[in-house]
């Protein structure tokens, strides 16, 4: 029995096998360009999501002290 690690349901060798097709994809010196877009990326979902979190806060409270 296999251990899948992602929700997707990718095991090991999937994941591995991911990587290498990107690896011979974009080349060796371009996948550190590509992590840090994708690194920029999520931190930037992710403060969009915590700027949506803090405007419903601040909204109920409104309507509390109404």
């Amino acid at each position: 029995m296999t251990h899948t690690l992602l929700f997707l349901g990718l095991g090991m060798p999937e994941i591995l096998f991911i990587a290498l097709v990107v690896l011979l994809f974009f080349g060796g010196k371009k996948i550190p360009e590509l992590m840090k877009g994708l690194g920029k990326g999520v931190k930037s979902f992710k403060d969009g999501m915590n700027g949506l979190e803090e405007d419903k806060k601040e909204e109920a409270n409104k309507e509390d002290k109404q």
